[in-house]
């Protein structure tokens, strides 16, 4: 798959954010990269063979307080290589470009990490919201 195919599927993702959410979504940046840094995993402390598919970072929508303001976007980066490499075709690729997406802007939400696994089975489900 080539880079441009598998932004077109990012794209597609986003505008399956349900309405409520996407008008919710404010200063925040959605990237691709290929793959994290070397730094990263270690920071994060993931070893093989886990893999890390996305990644927030930013401020959470419950913990900005009133002065919260004149910032750079909050970020949500997607990594093309892992989930391309961990999946068995286009269809798993897009299904995990999806999930991942839905997991980072649950973090921007404040969502608890229980809250975020709960949304991620209605998705696999086909439920919306």
């Amino acid at each position: 798959m080539t880079r441009e195919e598998f932004e077109k599927l990012v794209v597609e993702a986003m505008a399956l954010i349900p309405k409520r959410f996407r008008l919710e979504m404010k200063n925040i940046a959605v990237v691709v990269e290929d793959e994290p840094s070397a730094e990263l995993l270690d920071e994060m402390e993931i070893e093989p063979p886990d893999s890390l598919y996305g990644l927030y970072q930013g401020t959470p929508l419950p913990e900005r307080t009133w002065g919260y303001g004149n910032t750079l976007p909050d970020r949500v980066t997607l990594f093309r290589k892992p989930i391309e490499e961990d999946s068995d075709d286009d269809d798993e690729v897009r299904a995990v470009i999806g999930e991942t997406l839905i997991h980072e802007v649950g973090h921007y939400f404040g969502l608890s990490e229980e809250e975020i696994e709960e949304i991620e089975e209605r998705y696999w489900r086909g439920e919306d919201s």
